[in-house]
């Protein structure tokens, strides 16, 4: 798909006519790659609005026009997996409603005493994303900047280090088939 400069360069200027042609221009390579990409065809044309308006939104954030085909088409990647997404956290989060039961019954006091161990036990590239983000309670774009990092860095740290909590705190014997953290 070959994309008019001055037309991109207008749309990221944020010319609504630009941004409509760009839109409408992009519109049968996202479905034809959308109906490659993904496995329910009942998603297709969601995926492909769905990309459409990431693209509306985020038009002015892709470097050059010869990199929005690559970064739309990864989008629609990206979009068609969230059916697959939902899946595994609606386990996860079955799996947290049991930890919950089980968090429920300890002492409060015991809690906050396990919680600063297992703060203390992540290593500090961790613990640090955990502390501005729980804590402080930045932004992610606040936290990226603040050390240095990409957002998808910085939200790949804050993802570890609650899992490595959750493990800490986990209850002996619990699912993982650990000894627990404590």
């Amino acid at each position: 798909m070959a994309i008019e400069t001055s037309l991109f360069a207008a749309a990221q200027a944020g010319d609504p006519t630009a941004l409509a042609s760009l839109l409408r221009q992009l519109q049968p390579d996202a479905r034809r790659y959308a109906r490659y990409q993904c496995h329910r065809g009942s998603a297709i044309e969601d995926v492909v609005q769905e990309a459409l308006i990431i693209v509306y939104r985020r038009v002015g954030t892709v470097r050059d026009a010869a990199a929005l085909a690559g970064w739309m088409f990864r989008v629609i990647a990206r979009l068609c997996m969230l059916p697959a997404l939902a899946l595994m956290r609606g386990t996860q989060e079955l799996s947290q409603h049991e930890d919950g039961k089980y968090f429920a019954q300890v002492p409060q006091d015991e809690l906050r005493i396990d919680l600063v161990r297992a703060l203390e036990s992540l290593p500090l590239m961790y613990r640090e994303v955990i502390l501005l983000r729980d804590m402080e309670q930045l932004t992610i774009t606040e936290i990226a900047q603040r050390l240095q990092l990409t957002r998808e860095a910085t939200k790949s740290r804050i993802h570890r280090a609650r899992a490595m909590v959750r493990e800490y705190l986990r209850p002996e014997g619990a699912a993982s088939g650990s000894a627990g953290g404590r």
